[in-house]
């Protein structure tokens, strides 16, 4: 299976549970996600790169209510979504999913060297067309999967402002400390600041990137 096959079947996982039975379950997923990070412009820039980030989050990370697992899970034991062996591969290809917080290291050839700031372990990522101008001095969140040997990202990245990065690594630090701590709510959290960071341009970003909200936001 090659990237772009991989992608057209996780886009077809997705819409099975973005439609019908689950509109009501998406409706309380996108008020989850988006909540006090504005509201979502389609004229803007970000608009496609949200929703990303969105979908990824609601099919991988966010457990369905009626079933209390994720729909990733979910579609491995539901008879009636008609798998085909590209589905079932893409499935597989998905347990190897790694959602994270990374530092962009250099651009060579055809693969991008990111380090994984939780574990400090560095990877070679193939590059797609799908790859963004990335800045040294912007740390960001992103998932990556493996597919035959070769580490590709997933559509949906977060890039935080230089700004943020002492925030991060304290953060980071206190849940390698602790393995109790869930780093995916962490990532939904520091993915709220971005946009919080994004719609109240006139603050200090230290006042966005915070664990004390003295201005409410």
């Amino acid at each position: 299976m090659n990237y772009e096959t991989f992608q057209a079947s996780l886009q077809k996982l997705i819409g099975h549970y973005t439609s019908g039975e689950f509109k009501e379950e998406l409706t309380l997923a996108k008020k989850e996600f988006f909540d006090n990070t504005g509201s979502l412009d389609e004229n803007k820039s970000t608009y496609n790169l949200r929703m990303y980030q969105f979908y990824e989050w609601y099919f991988l990370t966010r457990p369905l209510k009626s079933y209390m697992k994720t729909p990733q899970v979910v579609s491995e034991l539901q008879r009636g979504l008609r798998l085909t062996d590209e589905d079932r591969e893409a499935l597989d290809i998905l347990k190897t999913q790694h959602h994270t917080f990374f530092e962009f290291i250099k651009s060579k050839n055809d693969f991008i060297y990111i380090k994984d700031l939780v574990t400090n372990k560095k990877i070679e990522v193939h590059q797609t067309d799908l790859i963004f101008g990335f800045d040294q001095k912007e740390y960001f969140q992103s998932r990556v999967v493996k597919i035959k040997d070769q580490f590709f990202f997933l559509k949906s990245f977060c890039f935080h402002p230089e700004s943020a990065q002492k925030f991060i690594l304290a953060q980071i630090k206190l849940h390698q400390k602790n393995p109790d701590l869930n780093i995916e709510d962490l990532l939904l959290r520091l993915n709220k600041m971005r946009y919080k960071f994004e719609q109240y341009k006139h603050v200090k970003p230290e006042m966005i990137y915070t664990n004390d909200n003295k201005l409410g936001l």
